[in-house]
């Protein structure tokens, strides 16, 4: 913690939420689902998420430092200090265990710990072992994310997850990281989202990606390099060239970390829209295998699936349609459709025959009261499909802080706590509360 961070008294000082009783978590088990009225079953995961380059700060040795920094770029401002997670992780953890959640989720950065190929920093390492104490200390379930997107710059110019030796070297980092942490933690999401640009380029049109190339290129000059493929800007040749690239990448890094611990439950993570055909000629069918249906027969052999959910998708014989004309929407455009995550889920597991974990889910507006109801709805929803046989492990609500959202920059507010960009005061919203007295009722 740096000698400026404020006191976690301070931070949560003032806030609706501050001097809240803390529960005591939930034993983690496995989850069966079952009718139990508008109680979840014991041992339920209740969480909030969040991600290494979008809350630590500087992460400046990632191919996402350098693609945000040349010009042209895709990216509305750079990440910067980002939330300042880096030093003030133990406040968050306090703001998690205060909301009477019993799980973080949270990403270990692979660009901080193998700065340089082949180089592994044992500080860093140290300082993630540090943040899954913290959680056990707090008794917070630490869900912890091997790879959030980001990668080190050299992986990036090395063709990143188009390099046919990719598999070897995310599995490398990943053994080593396991044998310094695995002990303590939860679980394990090996990528958030490999499907994520899979989607994209399935909803937005061609122009949307019309830069890639040439923000790829400047990134190379920039680095001196001859290629550079980083995430959120590879063309379609390239996206369609990763696919069997990272799944391979997934099952050596699982063989990697279950070498290590062989108890210790393991998946990844998917974008995953609420696809509802709309006509007799839906071309629903050519979504799902175009974006998922190789990721859930990869995950048959995992411990979980990870669902992270935002929106439902109608899709007539053409593609996805706008929201109906009537259907309420965020400030920034979206629609707000609570069924979505229960659909996405019942999808996810007829498919994958695999217990679901919710690692994401929100709603990106800067009107709390939208999420402060958005998320009770939401739930119930998703209880009735446990009800209906669906086995969910649990709920890590996306994001605990307004962060850096990618490309979009700072304007984006997904987070249930408000955090000021200039003091990184956190300030937990009202919708936080909504959360947090359902996690402390287990139910409705």
């Amino acid at each position: 913690m740096s000698a400026d961070t404020l006191s976690r008294r301070a931070i949560l000082q003032g806030s609706a939420l501050a001097g809240m009783a803390v529960s005591a978590p939930a034993t983690a088990r496995k989850m069966v689902s079952g009718k139990q009225g508008g109680r979840f079953p014991d041992g339920f995961l209740w969480g909030a998420a969040t991600a290494a380059h979008q809350v630590e700060g500087n992460n400046t040795t990632s191919d996402s430092w350098t693609i945000e920094h040349v010009r042209p770029t895709s990216f509305a401002e750079p990440s910067g200090d980002a939330c300042d997670s880096f030093h003030r992780w133990p406040l968050d953890l306090d703001i998690v265990r205060d909301l009477h959640l019993n799980t973080y989720r949270f990403s270990i950065e692979w660009a901080r710990i193998e700065p340089e190929q082949g180089q592994f920093s044992l500080a860093l390492l140290d300082h993630y072992k540090a943040m899954i104490a913290g959680c056990a200390q707090r008794g917070l379930h630490a869900v912890v994310t091997f790879n959030h997107f980001t990668c080190p710059r050299w992986f990036a110019m090395l063709g990143g997850w188009t390099n046919p030796d990719a598999p070897v070297l995310f599995a490398r980092y990943c053994d080593r990281a396991a044998r310094h942490l695995a002990g303590s933690i939860h679980s394990v999401v090996t990528l958030n989202e490999p499907n994520l640009m899979a989607l994209l380029r399935f909803k937005l049109p061609p122009q949307a990606f019309a830069r890639n190339d040439a923000i790829m290129a400047a990134a190379a000059r920039a680095c001196g390099s001859r290629v550079f493929v980083g995430q959120f800007i590879e063309n379609e040749a390239q996206s369609a060239a990763m696919q069997p690239i990272m799944i391979e990448a997934h099952r050596q890094a699982r063989s990697a970390i279950k070498a290590v611990r062989s108890d210790l439950p393991v998946g990844f993570s998917l974008a995953m829209e609420d696809d509802q055909p709309i006509g007799p000629d839906s071309i629903i069918g050519k979504k799902r295998a175009k974006c998922y249906d190789a990721w859930l027969r990869e995950a048959r052999t995992n411990d979980f699936i990870g669902v992270q959910n935002y929106e439902r998708a109608r899709i007539d014989a053409t593609g996805q349609m706008k929201p109906p004309a009537d259907a309420p929407l965020s400030t920034r455009g979206t629609e707000i459709y609570p069924a979505s995550l229960a659909g996405a889920v019942r999808y996810a597991w007829e498919t994958a025959r695999v217990p679901v974990l919710v690692t994401e889910h929100g709603i990106g507006t800067a009107r709390d009261e939208q999420r402060a109801a958005f998320i009770p709805a939401a739930l119930r929803h998703l209880k009735t499909a446990m009800d209906e046989g669906v086995p969910v492990l649990g709920y890590i609500h996306w994001s605990l802080l307004d962060n850096f959202e990618w490309i979009f920059g700072y304007e984006p507010k997904f987070g249930i706590v408000a955090v000021d960009r200039t003091t990184f005061r956190r300030s937990p919203k009202p919708s936080a509360k909504v959360l947090a007295d359902i996690a402390r009722a287990n139910g409705f």
